[in-house]
């Protein structure tokens, strides 16, 4: 496949998303271009989506009109979102305002939002969104790695890494406990992140763990990293330490960095799941899928009935499928 082609898979996966974009009710689940020439004139079809992402657990009055719109936008309703969204100030309903007016001046006022908002990444990833749309790849291109540089603790910098990556799987890969979690049913998702984020502010290792695994659900690998970073200085010879700290550190931008610290600790916890697993993950993210495939079927021989070994078998089942 073309990497012209790769983005557009990524960018239908993330538009998927968003159509479909929820908070979930639990956060811990186990769980100048050198192809300008050759691209065709004219708009895409459609309009750019409008990703949403950036919210998080937010359930605030805003946060509720920015998804009502967002699911309107989605359904194709963009003249409807964009009266919902008419005279909003808030960065996010300006960059909604814009696509909903997509392709009028939509470029052109995500552009002035970018320079007045250096540390955005929300409006770069979208104005990279809207430069893809106008068949403008190399432009699309800047302003994806731009929005990482700008906040790369968000959910928009990890989209944008992965519009910028299309050779890698979309997101990036979370860390898998060999523990489980405890229940946290009945709470919002505002409130579980909340108590997760008191459990791990002291020295309970396996608190911090299960911060870092919410934080990178919610797409803030930043502090996910310092979650696991923190566990692995406690306990550092605890392989879900270890292991969490090495997978916090996978960045599209630099891969070999998570895999030369996960690597060695095959050896250092030769009868760990977790090491062999989490190779595995991070080889299928990779796209080297035989690769990824042995040390699965390795982590799940090692403890079939374990969390991991059948997270493992999970994940080999949806591979052959």
């Amino acid at each position: 496949m073309s990497p012209r082609g790769r983005v557009a898979v990524v960018v239908a996966v993330l538009a998927a998303a968003a159509a479909a974009a929820t908070v979930g009710a639990t956060v811990l689940i186990w769980g100048s271009d050198s192809h300008a020439a050759r691209e065709s004139v004219g708009l895409r079809p459609g309009a750019p989506p409008f990703l949403l992402d950036e919210l998080g657990v937010r359930d605030d009055r805003e946060a509720r009109k920015l998804r009502s719109a967002g699911r309107l936008y989605g359904r194709g309703e963009r003249a409807a979102a964009g009266r919902l969204l008419a005279g909003d100030p808030s960065l996010e309903a300006r960059v909604g305002a814009a696509l909903a007016r997509w392709p009028r001046g939509t470029i052109t006022e995500l552009d002035t939002l970018a320079r007045a908002h250096p540390r955005s990444a929300f409006v770069r990833l979208h104005l990279g969104l809207a430069f893809y749309w106008a068949r403008r790849g190399a432009d699309a291109r800047t302003a994806w790695r731009a929005a990482k540089r700008a906040d790369p603790d968000s959910p928009s910098a990890v989209r944008a890494e992965s519009l910028a990556h299309p050779e890698y799987a979309p997101g990036r890969p979370t860390f898998v406990p060999s523990f489980s979690p405890p229940s946290l049913a009945g709470l919002s998702p505002a409130r579980q992140l909340a108590t997760l984020a008191r459990a791990a502010r002291g020295g309970n290792v396996r608190a911090k763990l299960l911060y870092g695994v919410a934080l990178q659900r919610l797409e803030r690998p930043v502090s996910a990293e310092r979650q696991y970073a923190a566990a692995a200085a406690l306990a550092p010879r605890d392989p879900d330490a270890r292991v969490a700290a090495a997978v916090g550190l996978f960045d599209k931008d630099r891969p070999a960095l998570a895999f030369s610290r996960l690597g060695p600790l095959v050896n250092v916890f030769p009868r760990a799941p977790t090491v062999r697993f989490h190779l595995g993950l991070l080889l299928l993210w990779s796209g080297q899928v035989k690769a990824a495939k042995a040390e699965l079927r390795q982590a799940r021989a090692e403890g079939p009935q374990t969390p991991l070994g059948r997270e493992a078998s999970a994940f080999l089942a949806r591979i052959g499928r």
